[in-house]
């Protein structure tokens, strides 16, 4: 019984060799064996690929224009914010005492030049009697002019405190801004997205204006590519271009908008930098996240592909040889017309049908030895 039973197991493997054999390859009357494949229909691209990171596209740097201790922050990383929305508040103690010290300036001067204007209104009456009484003769030269010299004193007198008093309101002005100032409003809609100062912190703004914090618009994306210089000539603007993001097969569609033309070099490697952007509603896509980029050069829908390998090498790229088995089971070569191709497919516009069977690779023996060729386009 254990005999009979092993035999049965020896025949099933015999016969699934067999069946293997005739399933993987095409045999013909002299012996030969073919390895083929079935054209089919599909869709090809050529595409050129790259690396590059998310960032917004519309984004803030919201600083200090005045020193002072930050007194107060209103938001916090991720809250939205609108335009004229308060944001930070330094403290104004210092600021009101300037505006109050300037108020003070300004009354004095004002009251001064109404001072002044009320000795050059009395200087003018007696500088204008004097006159009729000189050109009656009933006065002397040096009385007259006398009150020539008062009056036009008084006058210079006049101007001199009204200078002092535009002088004054326009050191007010200046503490006015500099105390708006020390309120700091959101100039953009759109999402807090950094905070680089905390409350309580001492701002130093004499040299240039500390930023406080970023807004962000993150409605719209812009994804910087870098596209090495081997690859950036077959680019073109609004060419059709797609990314994943790192753990997604989702796919984002868009349009190449401009390449940089300045390039960045990175360990000897010269990129361009290739900019385009994507709407970003429901808030997938975030800041700094790393995509791999897809530019579509070309690409062809609906039609007949068969790998790279079943081409014959030909000096002209747009046509070239295959073998087919023919009703014979005979390997036969024919002329196609050659389309798009990549690495792995080529697309024929002529010369082949669908589910037509094209020869990959093709077997031969020598002395019992087994050797294969391989041909590429």
């Amino acid at each position: 019984m254990k005999k009979w039973f092993l035999f049965g197991v020896l025949i099933a493997f015999i016969s699934a060799g067999v069946w293997g054999y005739f399933e993987f390859f095409d045999k013909n009357e002299n012996g030969k064996e073919f390895q083929s494949v079935t054209v089919v229909r599909g869709a090809i691209e050529n595409i050129v690929t790259a690396t590059g990171k998310l960032a917004p596209r519309d984004y803030v740097d919201v600083g200090a224009q005045v020193s002072g201790q930050l007194k107060k922050l209103h938001v916090e990383i991720g809250d939205k914010v609108v335009v004229g929305q308060l944001l930070a508040e330094i403290d104004v103690t210092l600021f009101m005492a300037k505006v109050d010290q300037q108020r003070a300036q300004l009354k004095y001067q004002q009251a001064s030049l109404k001072e002044k204007e009320a000795r050059l209104e009395l200087a003018k009456i007696f500088y204008e009697r004097e006159d009729n009484l000189y050109k009656n003769n009933a006065t002397s030269l040096e009385k007259f002019q006398n009150t020539l010299l008062e009056f036009k004193t008084a006058k210079a007198q006049v101007k001199m405190v009204q200078a002092q008093v535009e002088q004054i309101e326009s050191s007010l002005r200046a503490e006015e801004a500099n105390l708006e100032f020390t309120r700091i409003y959101a100039p953009m809609d759109g999402t807090v997205v950094n905070l680089s100062a905390k409350q309580g912190q001492t701002l130093n703004a004499n040299q240039q204006a500390p930023t406080i914090l970023q807004i962000a618009d993150l409605t719209i994306m812009t994804l910087k590519a870098e596209v090495s210089e081997s690859d950036v000539m077959r680019l073109r603007p609004q060419m059709e271009v797609y990314f994943k993001t790192l753990g997604r097969d989702k796919r984002w569609y868009s349009k190449l908008d401009k390449i940089e033309p300045t390039p960045t070099l990175t360990n000897n490697v010269v990129l361009y930098n290739a900019l385009f952007d994507i709407e970003n509603t429901e808030k997938e896509l975030m800041t700094s996240m790393t995509a791999q980029v897809f530019f579509i050069a070309q690409s062809s829908r609906d039609t007949l592909l068969v790998p790279l390998t079943c081409i014959i090498a030909s000096k002209n790229k747009k046509y070239a040889k295959v073998e087919v088995l023919n009703d014979q089971n005979q390997p036969e070569e024919v002329e196609v017309e050659l389309g798009i191709s990549n690495r792995v497919l080529v697309e024929i516009k002529s010369g082949l049908n669908e589910n037509q069977e094209v020869i990959i690779q093709k077997k031969t023996t020598h002395k019992n030895k087994k050797t294969s060729q391989s041909r590429k386009i």
